[in-house]
């Protein structure tokens, strides 16, 4: 009786034999058959399953995302049943920054994917992510949250802090994956701003 293929499995094996190829060679130089010859199939099942590059691409690019979404969940499963808003962010932040082979890839290639979409025709048609204000969003809860249980400064915006968090965690991670910046420095910087942040709240005026 013939083996029955979990097309969903052959797809995640697709995707990450694109992810090894593009961590060693950069994104733009990888191609279908290097993914097929680094996935051990044929050319032509990778494009039965993708049909183009650039839908080969986007696949990837859901893929790392969902990898990022599970390093994030391991790290506040390690904390506890309950990690509160203040390590949450944290824990989000920091499984960013490109510290081993797994974040650095993730940082390099996602940097990777939002530069090409800026001039790929075919990537730009499509969304860049499927929910591009998701992890805003869920920062922002939380400073809400946190506000609310008077354990973050009142005076501050949730939203704004939640785009500034962001933006630093993505600067700091390219300055260490160029050599700019240590991974000390970084998280020490993080930290202060979320230790302004998670102070006594001021009283409204």
């Amino acid at each position: 009786m013939p083996k029955r293929v979990d097309h969903e499995e052959r797809r995640a094996q697709i995707a990450e034999a694109l992810i090894r190829v593009a961590g060693r060679r950069g994104l733009h130089a990888v191609g279908m058959r290097d993914v097929a010859a680094e996935a051990g199939v044929s050319l032509r099942l990778v494009q039965y399953y993708f049909e183009t590059k650039e839908k080969l691409l986007f696949h990837g690019l859901r893929h790392l995302t969902d990898r990022f979404t599970a390093r994030v969940g391991a790290r506040l499963a390690a904390i506890g049943p309950d990690p509160g808003p203040r390590a949450t962010i944290e824990a989000l932040l920091l499984a960013s920054l490109p510290v081993d082979e797994e974040s650095r890839t993730f940082h390099l290639l996602y940097s990777s994917y939002a530069i090409l979409s800026v001039t790929d025709e075919a990537l730009a048609a499509q969304p860049f992510i499927d929910k591009p204000d998701a992890a805003e969003n869920a920062v922002a809860g939380l400073l809400g949250q946190a506000q609310a249980a008077r354990l973050a400064d009142l005076a501050v915006d949730a939203r704004t802090e939640a785009i500034s968090l962001l933006a630093m965690a993505a600067t700091m991670g390219t300055g260490i994956l160029v050599g700019q910046r240590t991974e000390e420095s970084a998280v020490a910087v993080l930290r202060h701003h979320l230790d302004r942040i998670f102070t006594a709240p001021a009283r409204p005026a």
